[in-house]
């Protein structure tokens, strides 16, 4: 994981979540400040309170893409950084990550895990 994504992963601002796959794909949005991140096995941890059409979406195909950005950090062109987040991703419904999210947002239902294939720098 590059540091201009780590940067931009610091400042709240809607993280959405697609699958790709899907026909039609599912598209849900969180917030980046809720998304906990694994640098070294390279892994996403996202609450889910709902996320149900992406779960559907995961019996044929996890694929999955998840867009964050911010104004605040500098990006390719002037202000603003964005990046594509593609991977595979699994629900937790227990386990230590389940558990240690659920302490933190007491309203999730599972944990959405992304195993991350590819950070993509956008804008």
């Amino acid at each position: 994981m590059n540091e201009k994504f780590l940067e931009v992963m610091n400042h709240e601002g809607p993280a959405t979540i697609i699958t790709i796959n899907g026909n039609p794909a599912s598209v849900v949005s969180t917030w980046m400040s809720y998304i906990q991140i694994d640098q070294e096995n390279e892994l996403l941890y996202i609450p889910a309170a709902g996320m149900h059409s992406i779960e559907n979406d995961f019996i044929s195909d996890n694929t999955v893409l998840v867009t964050t950005g911010t104004k605040e950090v500098e990006g390719t062109n002037g202000p603003g950084a964005g990046f594509y987040i593609s991977g595979k991703g699994t629900f937790l419904e227990d386990g230590e990550e389940y558990l240690k999210m659920k302490k933190a947002f007491p309203w999730i239902r599972k944990v959405l895990k992304v195993n991350i294939d590819t950070i993509e720098q956008k804008i």
